[in-house]
């Protein structure tokens, strides 16, 4: 069994119809909003060490947790601040996970060529040149994985943790399976 680390969760929510980011600004502590650079509002917390981007439209996009729990802390950590600014904020706030990066070791060196030849070029995207790692999609679950040849990876693209490992174990199989890990 491969183990791996869940190094960041990207969450997209909305807390309202609308955000008023000026009046945010002015009455929170650990926000940036530089409008002019980019739209929308930065607010990070320490605890759980995150950020979101509140967007005038009311969405919101979560950042830097490494669990499902800390998201929906940070979501109702903002939620709670904002209606105590006196924003109209939903009653039943949905979050939806967009993305899990998460780290792994297969506790085996590759070498990438004979790698990208064995796993099939068609799902590969292997330039040394540009790039010291080669990018393996799988289609179940879809998740991308970067391989080195250090035998590391990085799982990109999952939507729950689950399929973090349940991809980990096929990509470990596989590479078992064609005697690709040394």
């Amino acid at each position: 069994m491969i183990k791996v680390k869940v190094e960041n969760i990207v969450a997209s929510t909305a807390f309202a119809d609308k955000l008023d980011l000026d009046m945010i600004i002015q009455s929170v502590e650990g926000a940036e909003y530089e409008p002019e650079q980019f739209p929308g509002l930065i607010y990070k917390l320490s605890n759980p060490k995150t950020a979101t981007l509140l967007f005038k439209s009311g969405k919101a996009n979560c950042t830097g947790a490494k669990n499902i729990e800390d998201v929906h802390k940070t979501v109702d950590i903002i939620a709670d601040r904002l209606r105590k600014l006196g924003v109209d904020v939903y009653k039943n706030i949905e979050m939806v996970v967009q993305n899990i990066v998460a780290v792994g070791d297969l506790r085996g060196e590759l070498n990438l060529t004979e790698t990208a030849m064995g796993l099939g070029l068609q799902n590969i995207e292997y330039e040394p040149e540009q790039f010291p790692g080669m990018v393996y999609r799988i289609k179940e679950p879809k998740v991308a994985m970067l391989l080195f040849s250090s035998g590391k990876i990085v799982c990109t693209g999952a939507k729950n943790v689950e399929d973090v490992s349940i991809a980990a174990e096929k990509l470990s199989k596989e590479l078992n399976s064609l005697g690709l890990l040394r």
